[in-house]
């Protein structure tokens, strides 16, 4: 008995559609603007133009949501500006998650002032007083007088956490401090606002209208970070739910290979030593 044609057609049809499902993979991504807003997007482009079955999913939304992110199952990869916190480990062993941290750049965190501030260098002593608001003049640090505008991260950023960590020996933000979702925010904001001071990632640090100042003689560079003599420089993050294996374990590798580091040197970040 001859099999109909249709019926041939049909299981012609299924079979391409079981092989484009096979094929066809999706990474998540959620957390750090700081990694998310440029740099992981751009390693993103690249990596599908190598694997065009590849799609991806970018949120982000902040360092706390990629690390509860891979808590919850909800990603493949937490982007993360800072190291995840005690709680967070804690709250991943009880779920049976394996957190596993991945190093893929480093930063610098710039201190930016409005592009016509005559200010050039700060101190670092200068810089605690004026983010934890005990400074609240220009005049003070030898600037024109004026009232100091203070912008920072949201407390769901790593960044937030780690410049407290790093500028102002923990101590709190200034009560008058505005808290910004993104580096670009803090960018704008300061560039609109001749009393403005922020600080951004690296990657942002050429935003127009802002102009990066030096700390005790030191600007935020490839070779300061490196030397340590930029005080506010860290590591950044991809966690895991353990060894990554399979699209997403390709994805990390293509991020800390030449060819990945040499995109994030590009986009401003100090790259690993390969």
């Amino acid at each position: 008995m001859k099999t109909p044609f249709r019926f041939l057609l049909g299981c012609l049809a299924a079979l391409l559609t079981m092989s484009a499902t096979a094929s066809a993979q999706k990474i998540v991504i959620k957390g750090s603007d700081t990694l998310g807003a440029k740099l992981v997007p751009i390693l993103a482009e690249e990596f599908k133009a190598k694997h065009p079955g590849v799609s991806f999913e970018i949120a982000a939304e902040g360092s706390s949501t990629g690390i509860a992110a891979i808590i919850d199952g909800t990603a493949d990869i937490g982007m993360s500006s800072r190291n995840a916190k005690p709680t967070e480990m804690s709250a991943a062993s009880a779920k049976g998650v394996d957190m596993t941290e991945h190093i893929v750049a480093y930063d610098g965190l710039a201190v930016i002032v409005n592009a016509d501030s005559p200010l050039s260098n700060l101190r670092k002593r200068h810089v605690e007083q004026i983010f934890t608001g005990a400074v609240t003049d220009w005049a003070a640090v030898g600037a024109n007088p004026g009232p100091i505008s203070v912008y920072t991260r949201n407390t769901s950023s790593g960044t937030y956490s780690d410049f407290k960590a790093l500028a102002m020996r923990k101590r709190d933000y200034a009560r008058s401090s505005q808290k910004m979702a993104g580096n670009e925010q803090i960018a704008s904001e300061v560039a609109g606002n001749s009393n403005g001071i922020g600080y951004v990632g690296l990657a942002y640090a050429s935003a127009p209208g802002v102009k990066v100042v030096t700390i005790d003689g030191h600007l935020p560079e490839a070779a300061s970070v490196n030397s340590g003599d930029y005080p506010y420089a860290r590591p950044t993050f991809y966690y895991t739910n353990g060894k990554p294996t399979g699209i997403v374990a390709e994805f990390l590798a293509f991020t800390v290979s030449p060819e990945g580091q040499k995109i994030a040197a590009q986009v401003g970040f100090v790259p690993l030593a390969n």
